[in-house]
């Protein structure tokens, strides 16, 4: 195990799979970016305050749905690992139709699901008009952004970073282009940064789809004999659903604490939401970065236990929890030494200046504290125990996050960075309580996939 791991070509590995990832992952946040930034600077908080609410409307719809990704790379890497082709097809077949069904039923509660989120906002009038906006722009992204998840998946599953970094720097890429035209070459203010998201996804979605076909026609993989009845069949997606249900409730858990951030922010004036959704683009930030190593270590460690391999098992783990925490200190140290130049940059608002700059060193602890989970919640995807992760995000939000915000509330928002502080340390530490009895007890056996030796 020592030997492997000092091996440079192990770690090379890793880099492989993590580093297109990581550099593709960074145009998330730096849309965002983009977004406050071009908001940031039109006259008034209000709006910056409209997208950032609107914005994780969006993104509580779109995430709670992100177990689509999660479970297809858990899935298509075990199979990879156990060079099960048609059960490859087979997951993407299941994901896909799973994917179509979730979009279309947003489309037709969109008007309910809209109406609920911002009774809870509790935002200003002004911030809900715009978010408002927003969102009912936004929606119509659903089909695409689903389907981009089941397809990034599939092909990060299948140990090919490449293609999902182009997938994510084209949709990314065309998102950041099309915001600066729309908001300040046309003037659409809020509504242009939400249809320049569509057009983006659709975008992605087509070179996704291209992407995939391509593998698979080099593969020459085609559906075998009686392939339709054992992909759709009552059992196949039983258990799809299972897992995805444990990976739900988890994101569910997990944006849960995102977007009461931005609620009760806009309850303690303009200024702070505003103020919030700067730094949370310093949070999103570290989030994708670390998601890097997150994602190579669901390929490799799904691969390992496709195989039946504990030794590469453990390997993997060790590789990526290495490399995330030296990312992790290089992150503390860029906030360290240029937060406040980059708060600057982002709004030129001086009262939402002000109070990010007292917030700020809770960013700058942030990456330390928080990189453990994020490599963990990677390990786990990738050995689809999508229970043990329900379990572990439950106790953090319910047991800390929400518990430390409520005792400390007289801080004001610095109660609502110290319980995010507290909710990322309790996550890494009950993910690596559950690591260490998933690597006592595991058999290595796929559910539903024979052995390899």
């Amino acid at each position: 195990m020592t030997t492997s791991f000092l091996n440079a070509r192990r770690h090379g590995q890793v880099f492989a799979l993590a580093m297109p990832m990581v550099l593709s992952n960074i145009t998330v946040p730096l849309l965002g970016l983009v977004d406050t930034l071009v908001i940031g600077h039109l006259e008034q908080a209000y709006y910056l305050g409209g997208v950032a609410v609107g914005a994780a409307i969006i993104s509580l719809l779109f995430f709670l749905l992100g177990f689509l990704r999660m479970s297809t790379t858990g899935l298509t890497a075990q199979a990879f690992g156990a060079r099960r082709e048609q059960e490859l097809l087979g997951v993407l077949v299941r994901a896909l139709v799973l994917a179509w069904g979730l979009a279309l039923g947003l489309l037709l509660l969109q008007v309910p699901i809209i109406e609920l989120a911002f009774r809870l906002a509790g935002a200003s009038a002004e911030v809900e008009t715009y978010g408002r906006q927003y969102v009912s722009v936004r929606i119509w992204s659903a089909p695409a952004a689903l389907t981009n998840l089941v397809l990034l998946g599939w092909l990060l599953g299948n140990q090919n970073a490449r293609a999902p970094m182009w997938l994510l720097i084209l949709g990314n890429g065309a998102n950041i282009v099309l915001d600066i035209w729309f908001v300040v070459g046309l003037g659409w203010q809020v509504k242009g940064a939400a249809a320049a998201s569509v057009l983006a996804d659709y975008a992605a979605m087509a070179l996704g789809a291209w992407l995939v076909w391509r593998t698979l026609k080099r593969r020459d993989t085609v559906p075998a004999p009686g392939f339709w009845q054992n992909a759709l069949s009552i059992d196949a997606f039983r258990r799809l659903l299972g897992l995805n249900r444990d990976i739900f409730i988890r994101a569910l858990c997990l944006q849960l604490t995102f977007v009461f951030m931005t609620f009760q922010g806009a309850r303690l004036g303009d200024a702070v939401v505003a103020a919030n959704a700067v730094l949370m683009n310093f949070l999103m930030f570290i989030s994708y970065g670390m998601d890097g190593f997150a994602y190579a270590a669901e390929a490799m460690v799904g691969k390992a236990i496709g195989r039946g391999s504990r030794r590469h098992f453990r390997l993997a783990c060790g590789l990526n929890l290495f490399w995330g925490l030296l990312v992790a200190v290089l992150f503390t140290l860029v906030f360290w030494l240029a937060g406040k130049p980059l708060v600057g940059q982002i709004t030129s608002i001086e009262s939402v200046q002000q109070q990010a700059y007292g917030f700020l060193p809770w960013l700058v602890a942030m990456p330390l504290v928080s990189c453990w989970c994020f490599v963990l919640d990677g390990i786990f995807i990738g050995a689809t125990q999508g229970r043990a992760m329900r379990n572990m995000m439950l106790v953090s939000t319910l047991g800390v996050f929400f518990p430390v915000w409520w005792l400390s509330q007289s801080l004001g928002n610095h109660a609502l960075w110290l319980a995010m502080l507290c909710f990322m340390a309790a996550r890494g530490l009950t993910l690596g309580w559950a690591w260490w009895q998933l690597d006592q007890r595991r058999a290595f056996v796929p559910d539903g996939l024979p052995a390899k030796r």
